[in-house]
């Protein structure tokens, strides 16, 4: 078992199972005016995650407190101007909520609303910036973790550049374990979190940002917790600190978790774990008879969602305790209109625990019959 001083492997699309290592890296405490902390931990993972994220110059990075979600509120609301409009690609429960935050900031927008197991057809999307000359910013989840579907990132990228709009990339559960290189797609904006496939833990999300983009955006923020400029500012001229307490337990366990990423061979590497544990995972379920809810072209390496059995027998509660209790966690299902359930191969997880697994699997679907069987028997 990859962490066996855990009581068992989080099988979701993050917080995730780390490692013991990213664990022990919380155990010291950090004065955050030090520059011991700012200027090597903070300041570094500034540089680090540049440099993952492109080979051209030109881009900057932020970290800013809270969740994944408080990072993209903090980008909406500070980056598109009173004048600009927003276009929300909706495929999912995250490009939702990207709408959602639009509509209480007062953001103009369009909803181009998907449903949740359809990709963005970029010949409409084309048609729709045309339509709509206002338009001057686009929002996509890359990975919407609603499914497991991942959506078609060059090609959207190329038909928003194209139309000279500014591109907001949510790769929340993509960033540190799918490759790419933001700079050549034209990514404007791209944002994350700590607790995904760099494997850290939960406290901080952060954003890399075309500089030049970044420094047009004094004064628009529409909050003051969230004014990612002013975070910028702060950082970059105080050399790497917070402007209010910054989450110093869970950033020093990032920098760690960004130096086993390298150990284990960058983003490719993962990547190709990340992968062979979800095609591992969809050809055992198939062969167990559980069938993916979406086509496998549509497949992310990050997270599956699995149609729930058609059987009386089938209980995704005591499903749930059943994995549990044999060292899995997995996700209930998120799609509206389908039951489902989820589970995710990223973290510190790796293609023997996925075997592991899939035998807990075989173990509770015959479990769950013979239980049942017994007691209606009796």
């Amino acid at each position: 078992m990859a962490n066996s001083d855990n009581k068992y492997l989080l099988l979701t699309p993050g917080p995730l199972t780390t490692t013991q290592t990213v664990r022990e890296a919380m155990l010291k405490d950090w004065c955050t005016w030090d520059d011991d902390y700012n200027v090597g931990v903070v300041q570094h993972i500034r540089q680090q995650l540049v440099a993952l994220a492109t080979a051209h110059d030109g881009y900057t990075s932020v970290l800013m407190q809270g969740s994944g979600t408080a990072a993209v509120e903090a980008t909406l609301g500070s980056v598109i101007p009173p004048e600009g409009k927003l276009l929300v690609i909706n495929n999912g429960a995250y490009g939702a909520r990207i709408a959602q935050i639009a509509r209480c900031l007062n953001i103009p927008h369009l909803n181009w609303s998907l449903g949740e197991m359809t990709q963005p057809d970029v010949n409409e999307l084309e048609r729709l910036l045309v339509a709509d000359p206002a338009i001057t910013h686009v929002a996509m989840v890359h990975c919407e973790t609603t499914t497991g579907m991942l959506n078609p990132l060059p090609a959207v990228c190329e038909k928003v550049k194209a139309a000279g709009k500014v591109m907001i990339l949510d790769a929340m559960s993509s960033f540190g374990g799918i490759p790419m290189d933001i700079g050549e797609l034209g990514i404007d904006f791209l944002i994350s979190s700590a607790n995904k496939c760099i494997q850290g833990v939960p406290g901080f999300g952060f954003v890399i940002a075309r500089r030049s983009l970044l420094e047009a955006c004094h004064g628009r923020a529409r909050s003051v917790s969230l004014d990612l400029y002013d975070q910028w500012q702060c950082m970059e001229n105080n050399h790497g600190k917070w402007r209010f307490t910054s989450p110093t337990h869970t950033v020093r366990a990032f920098a760690q978790a960004l130096t086993e990423l390298k150990q284990e061979g960058g983003i490719e590497a993962r990547f190709q774990r990340y992968r062979t544990n979800q095609q591992t995972l969809v050809a055992g379920m198939s062969r167990l008879g559980f069938e993916s809810l979406l086509d496998t072209a549509l497949h992310s390496p990050i997270i599956t969602s699995f149609h729930s059995p058609h059987s009386p027998l089938y209980d995704f509660k005591r499903f749930y305790e059943c994995l549990k209790s044999k060292g899995f966690v997995i996700y209930p299902g998120k799609v509206s209109d389908a039951d489902c359930f989820r589970i995710g191969n990223i973290g510190d997880v790796h293609p023997g625990d996925i075997q592991r697994l899939l035998e807990a699997i075989n173990a509770s679907v015959f479990w769950a019959s013979e239980t049942e069987t017994a007691g209606e028997q009796a």
